[in-house]
Order: C-alpha cells, then sequence, then structure tokens
C-alpha cells in the first residue's frame, strides 16, 4: 500500500510539471489568405484533467468553450464541438507547433506565450482627427428590453436642426463602427455623412462594447426595438430635425421593421438588404459561395438538398421540440446514406447536436422564417436600396427584384434602386466577391456609394 501511495505521488507530481508546460495563454495568428485573425487559448489543469477555452478578438468573441481537451507530452489535442474544431499540436518549450481544422479545411497555427499585437491593415479611408464636427459619447435606454445602450453621435458644426441617420448593423455581434478585419465601415459612413451637414448615431451591439444586454438570445425582432430606442432617443434632442434609418445586410431587414412602427421616420437606405424569405437568402447565398469554393456539382448539389430540408422543416414546424425530433431523424439518416460527410475527429452525434443547435436557436429560427417583403410592403417612406453586383452573401438579382415588388404592392413611388457594378457586399471594389477578399481589399466603403447615400438624403430633404 505504501508503494500504491508513493508511486501515485510520484505521477502527480510529473502531471504537475507537464501541466506547468501547456497551462496558461497561449497566442497565434490564422492566416486565411490575407484575412488575420488572433486565437487566444486558456488553457487550465485540475485533478479531472485538462479544461480550456478560446478567444476570437477580431471577431469580438471571448471565453469560447472547449469541449475536450488532451495533453500527453509533447502532443496537446483540443476539440470544439461547434463549430466543429480540432487544433493538434506539439509542445515545445514555450511554443506549439500546430494545425486548425476546422469543417475539414486545415491551417498552420503555431502558439506562443507573447501577446500577438493586433493585426494592422491598410485602410486609407479610416477618419483621422482633427474632426470638423462633434463627436458625443452616450447612451440610450431600450426601456422594453431594459437595457442601455453605448453610442457615438456626430454633429455637424453650428446649431442645427439637423437630419440625422441611425445606422445599423448587419448579423452577428458588432461594434459601433461595424469593424471587420481591420475595416471600420460605419466610421467611414458617419464620417462622410457628417461631413455633409447629416448627424449620425452609431451604436454598439446589445451585449457588445459598451452596451447591456445578452446578444447570444436576441433576434432580429429585439435588434429592432434596439433601433427603435435610438430613434426615440434623437427625436428628444433638439439638435436633430429629421431622422432616417440606414441598415446593412440585417440592419436591412431590420429598417423597414422600424419604419412600420415609427411612420414619423424620414427615410430608410437598405445596404444589401434583403427582400426574400430567410430560408430562400440562405440557400442562395451558400449556392453562390459554394460555386466559387467547390467545383464538385454534385456535392454542391447534395449539400443543398439537405439544407433545403432542413429549412422546410423550420418553416413548417413551429413546436421547437417536435423540430428538433424530426431533425435528429432527418440527420441521422442522411448520414447513414452517406449526403453528410463526418469530419474527422468527431462522432456522428456531435455533427447532430451542432447542426440542430444552430437551426433551432431562436436568432436563426426567427431569420429563416421571416419574409422581409411583407414588412417592405407596409413602408410608406422614401427608400433607397444599394446593392453590389458581386455580392454573393445577399444576391442583387433576387432580392432587388423583392424590394422592388413589395415597394410596389405597398404603392410605395418614392424609392430607387440602385446595383453597382463590381461592388462586394460590404460595398467594396472586388474581384470576385468572396468574403476571402475582405481583408486584402485596402478600399473599406467605394465612394460612389458614400456619394449616393449623401446625395439622396440631401435631395430628398430638400423638397
Amino acid at each position: 500500500m505504501k508503494l500504491m501511495i508513493l508511486t501515485l505521488a510520484l505521477l502527480l507530481c510529473l502531471g504537475s510539471g507537464w501541466a506547468q508546460g501547456i497551462t496558461g495563454d497561449w497566442h497565434g495568428m490564422l492566416d486565411f489568405g490575407g484575412m488575420k485573425l488572433r486565437i487566444v487559448f486558456h488553457i487550465k489543469a485540475s485533478a479531472e484533467g485538462y479544461s480550456a477555452t478560446f478567444d476570437s478578438p477580431d471577431q469580438g468573441a471571448f471565453a469560447l468553450p472547449i469541449q475536450s481537451v488532451t495533453f500527453e507530452n509533447p502532443n496537446l489535442t483540443m476539440k470544439v464541438d461547434s463549430p466543429p474544431i480540432i487544433y493538434r499540436g506539439e509542445l515545445n518549450n514555450d511554443t506549439i507547433t500546430g494545425t486548425f481544422n476546422q469543417s475539414g479545411y486545415e491551417l498552420p497555427l503555431d502558439m506562443q506565450r507573447q501577446v500577438i499585437d493586433k493585426p494592422v491593415y491598410i485602410r486609407p479611408q479610416e477618419p483621422k482627427e482633427p474632426f470638423p464636427y462633434q463627436e458625443e459619447e452616450i447612451e440610450f435606454a431600450n426601456p422594453r428590453a431594459g437595457i442601455k445602450l453605448s453610442a457615438t453621435l456626430t454633429l455637424p458644426p453650428g446649431k442645427g436642426a439637423f437630419p440625422a441617420v441611425v445606422l445599423i448593423s448587419g448579423s452577428g455581434p458588432q461594434d459601433r463602427n461595424e469593424e471587420l478585419l481591420g475595416h471600420k465601415p460605419f466610421w467611414v459612413i458617419a464620417d462622410h455623412l457628417t461631413r455633409a451637414g447629416i448627424a449620425v448615431l452609431r451604436f454598439d451591439d446589445r451585449g457588445i462594447g459598451g452596451s447591456e444586454g445578452d446578444f447570444a438570445t436576441a433576434t432580429t425582432l429585439d435588434f429592432a426595438s434596439d433601433v427603435a430606442s435610438a430613434v426615440r432617443y434623437l427625436q428628444d434632442r433638439k439638435e436633430i430635425s429629421g431622422i432616417g434609418l440606414a441598415g446593412h445586410s440585417e440592419g436591412g431587414i431590420i429598417a423597414p421593421l422600424v419604419a412600420v412602427e415609427i411612420p414619423e421616420l424620414k427615410f430608410i437606405i437598405l445596404l444589401a438588404g434583403t427582400g426574400v424569405r430567410g430560408d430562400k437568402l440562405l440557400l442562395l447565398q451558400e449556392e453562390m459561395l459554394w460555386r466559387v469554393d467547390e467545383s464538385d456539382e454534385a456535392k454542391i448539389d447534395k449539400y443543398l438538398k439537405i439544407n433545403r430540408g432542413i429549412f422546410e422543416m423550420v418553416i413548417r414546424e413551429a413546436d421547437t421540440e417536435l423540430l428538433t425530433n424530426r431533425m435528429r431523424v432527418f440527420l441521422a439518416q442522411s448520414i447513414a446514406e452517406g449526403e453528410i460527410d463526418i469530419p474527422e475527429g468527431f462522432s456522428q452525434e456531435d455533427i447532430i447536436s451542432q447542426l440542430i443547435e444552430q437551426m433551432t436557436n431562436p436568432w436563426m429560427l426567427f431569420f429563416v422564417r421571416h419574409d422581409p417583403a411583407l414588412v417592405l410592403a407596409k413602408v410608406s417612406c422614401p427608400v433607397l436600396a444599394l446593392f453590389g453586383s458581386k455580392d454573393l452573401q445577399v444576391p442583387p438579382t433576387q432580392n432587388l427584384e423583392a424590394i422592388k415588388s413589395a415597394l410596389n404592392q405597398a404603392g410605395n413611388t418614392q424609392y430607387k434602386l440602385i446595383e453597382f457594378p463590381d461592388l462586394n457586399h460590404l460595398f467594396q471594389t472586388a474581384e470576385t466577391g468572396h468574403p476571402s477578399e475582405y481583408a486584402r481589399i485596402e478600399e473599406t466603403i467605394a465612394p460612389q456609394v458614400l456619394e449616393t447615400m449623401t446625395n439622396w438624403i440631401k435631395e430628398l430633404l430638400a423638397r
């Protein structure tokens, strides 16, 4: 018995030594062909083994759970269930040489103890001081949600009163600048409009930056209530004479919702806004992106068939529990028939659970079922809808036509629809429009888009 205790003590000591080698914070940089993302692993050891979380600070994501951590000196393996990620590395003193595999795509990712600085990109359009206008840091309340949101209000010089625009971000957690890969499009837009005499309010999404609330549980309707609260805040400001909205991507879904709720709005601008139901949009988006990435037509057709089947269930079945059960049966059958590939290191149950979790969260359920055309058919204020011809996330042809049809149904004659050649989803001048180009393009937003927005607002309000 004494020998057993001594042996156990020796193993615990050895284990403690290994733990000190692998535990702590590790910093690395993923490079997606010019799009750079910092990754930080936080590894801990306990009597039960190892645990970890990770951050993707350039995407505003922190303390994301890692479900499985295995360390057998010098080999480290970590697994994330959703999205399916496996990191494998080899410890060598204060570095880990490894690979990052997400959904079958593998990239080198070496980790180090030293903190890595934020990626530096050349962004010539980023505003620089001194500014010929006032910047005011403000908070406004959303009484319906019981939260306060943090914002920046830029005001032209003078006493006013000034027309004002509330900027509405796209999907995913966004700060007030809608910062992505070093680009700050909302700051560029705010600077351009304010220099032209138009006040701009831009705010951090709920739960992001300085704003209160829980982003993870919110739906598009919740975000619409935040925007409505921003409008009501501006309505109480004596420097403001009339208010409009400009929404990018999902923000283009939110703007019409708010316009129907607050008919006093002077206008809305849809920047790559959608006009088709969510399930149809996602299928269009997936098909276009896959066709740029993947030449295997049979594989694309297979993926589309599976996703179409899932979306049809979401549309038909309102009860989430019944929907979950139906999806589980459908996915298990698709895997058994070889229609769904299981990534290395994951089980069938891992993939099924991940897909169900993605499809049944509140935001996704609302998005898939929501038809923005039904809301646009009730919008009576002037509308400017802008698209890029190389937008692969909100394809212009189908969405532009749907928006036009809905506004005609509303009897709204005060609209203008423009498709800019060679611009992508972010309104950058692009080669293919694929998201992998976003970081490599120095332009944040094409000047002709900024000029079109500014001139349209000024002409509209001058009537």
